[in-house]
């Protein structure tokens, strides 16, 4: 076939050049960039979205007063959600009584850490006893090896130290943060869609997860990972936005009172002292001082940040933004990051430092005198070889689990976890005496069916918001998902449990908002198209709310007849 003919089969006239990739692309939904009839300084700082009074004039409320709601909605709309969120999740925190699925350890370590600074040797059959009466229950002196770093047992101790060594005392901190991510994940949310209602709309979503749910109901380390994972996300925001606007006020504005773009500006300007991110390091190094696993988020969100700033650069008029970022951004971001996450890794060990009786603590006056880094701290060289013997000791952690799954599973919640389970006896603990047999009291870690399948559309969703639309909040919701989710593909011998899923749920809620924002359309579109999509998305929310309202009963232990807990086991592997 002659090049003429290939070039009119392809539709092209001849000697005509070929589409670039962008128009190949564009049959997909590409978009390219974002054209100057959009201000500059909107592209660099969006504003946020103006929320309507009309609900408020159907309602009767005085327009004076309902220009306060809508102000107040920015802080007032999270707050009630978090506040809807705690009420359930403090409800019988309690129950039940019993020290349920790794509680065993953490629980106890926790009350070591907060009594003597490190975890100790606690004996195999002190759960009884711990519940009957804590009061007659010593620390053991000789020290514990554990296999994860301090920061969540320090967390889970402050509960105990407030309330006692009791279920509600190991439970109440991680309950509290549980709430506080509810609230934190509304803003974040507001602050990425530039919409109060998205931002609410992710966090409601939050609150109704049951693995969210039971989470926060259990004193584990997941929980706490979650929160500051989900907390850097939130600084590292923050300072985008912070960020932008000192690039857009260091612009010139032309005679006609129009913001340009200048290449030097955009090229040369320094940022300066960037306090969010620091705070993001902080958060990060405390995500990695409570697991291992922070350590893939901080290499994840560190590579976001500054992205963030090329695309920032770049829209400023730099014409080779990565330069810029590389002369000027990367080393600053360096230190807020890497370095100040590693600091406070190190400062979260003070405990173990200090009291010198931990274990591992005097291995570099004993076992490992001598050798070529003797220059350093003993206590330096005895914590690195304590890090050594964990990550040993995870990677080969191949030992089987009833309820252990591989990651391809967790996203349509293919085996939750049974944290808790007992059959109680007709007649007794709420059972029925009717019943012709045992019924069953469970704590079930798993997920809201309907929404962790909504989810499933959602990231596909994100995929190609962030591919084919350029779309940086897409993007953005992608890296939490990835840094959570990816890392244990390269595990999938290891025993590993769907419940460390929570870490990346959050992102989860933000990519199921974003889609429903898209169901809701554009603001300038028509009012059936509006109506479509509000019923659309409106059906989907309340199944999601009426499908956690179902499965309440296996989030919280509830005494079921074994019949109405059978039709909660959906499918065998549930059980």
């Amino acid at each position: 076939m002659t090049s003429t003919a290939s070039e009119a089969q392809q539709g092209r006239a001849p000697g005509e050049p070929p589409p670039s990739w962008q128009q190949r692309l564009r049959r997909y939904g590409y978009v390219p960039r974002p054209g100057s009839h959009i201000g500059l300084r909107d592209r660099l700082v969006p504003p946020y979205s103006r929320p309507g009074t009309e609900i408020w004039r159907v309602l009767g409320v005085p327009p004076v007063l309902a220009g306060r709601l809508v102000r107040w909605a920015a802080w007032g709309g999270p707050l009630l959600v978090a506040l809807v969120a705690g009420l359930l999740r403090f409800w019988n925190l309690g129950s039940p009584k019993a020290v349920i699925f790794d509680e065993t350890y953490y629980a106890k370590d926790a009350w070591a850490l907060i009594h003597q600074g490190y975890e100790g040797q606690w004996p195999k059959d002190i759960d009884k006893a711990v519940l009957a009466d804590p009061s007659t229950v010593t620390v053991p002196a000789d020290p514990g090896y554990v296999v994860h770093p301090p920061v969540g047992k320090w967390v889970i101790g402050l509960g105990e130290q407030l309330f006692g060594f009791t279920p509600f005392g190991w439970r109440f901190m991680v309950c509290v943060l549980g709430t506080l991510s509810v609230l934190m994940l509304c803003r974040i949310g507001r602050r990425l869609f530039r919409s109060t209602f998205l931002g609410c709309l992710a966090g409601a979503l939050l609150a109704v997860d049951g693995l969210h749910f039971v989470m926060s109901r259990t004193a584990l380390l997941d929980q706490v990972l979650m929160f500051f994972v989900l907390g850097a996300f939130g600084c590292l925001l923050i300072d985008r936005d912070w960020a932008r606007r000192r690039l857009a006020a260091a612009l010139p504005w032309d005679d006609e009172g129009v913001l340009r773009p200048d290449r030097e500006v955009a090229e040369r300007l320094r940022l300066g002292w960037r306090p969010w991110r620091i705070a993001a390091g902080v958060c990060l190094g405390l995500a990695f001082g409570t697991k291992w696993n922070g350590l893939y988020i901080l290499a994840a969100f560190g590579l976001l940040t500054v992205l963030w700033d090329a695309g920032a650069r770049r829209t400023a008029g730099a014409g080779q933004p990565y330069l810029a970022v590389l002369k000027r951004d990367v080393l600053p971001a360096f230190v807020a990051t890497v370095v100040v996450t590693f600091v406070t890794y190190v400062v979260s060990w003070t405990g173990w430092i200090v009291t010198k009786e931990g274990y591992y603590r005097d291995w570099a006056t004993g076992a490992g005198k001598g050798g070529d880094f003797t220059w350093l701290p003993d206590w330096l060289r005895s914590l690195w070889h304590y890090e050594t013997e964990v990550y040993s000791f995870h990677v080969n952690l191949t030992s089987g689990h009833t309820y252990q799954s591989n990651p391809w599973s967790w996203i349509v919640l293919g085996r939750p976890v049974s944290y808790f389970y007992e059959s109680p006896k007709p007649g007794k603990e709420g059972c029925p005496a009717t019943e012709r047999s045992d019924c069953a009291q469970e704590v079930l870690a798993l997920g809201t069916p309907l929404l962790w399948w909504t989810a499933c559309f959602a990231v596909l969703y994100v995929l190609w918001r962030w591919a084919l639309r350029r779309d940086w909040r897409a993007g953005a919701i992608a890296c939490g998902i990835a840094a959570g989710w990816v890392p244990w593909f390269f595990y999938q011998e290891r025993t590993i449990f769907l419940f460390y899923a929570v870490v990346f749920l959050p992102f989860l809620c933000l990519a199921v908002a974003m889609m429903f924002g898209a169901m809701l359309g554009p603001p300038h579109a028509g009012e059936r198209r509006r109506v479509a999509g509000a019923v659309g998305a409106g059906v989907l929310v309340l199944l999601i709310i009426w499908n956690f309202v179902y499965f309440w009963p296996i989030y919280t232990g509830q005494t079921l007849p074994i019949d109405d807990w059978r039709d909660r086991i959906w499918f065998d592997t549930w059980v």
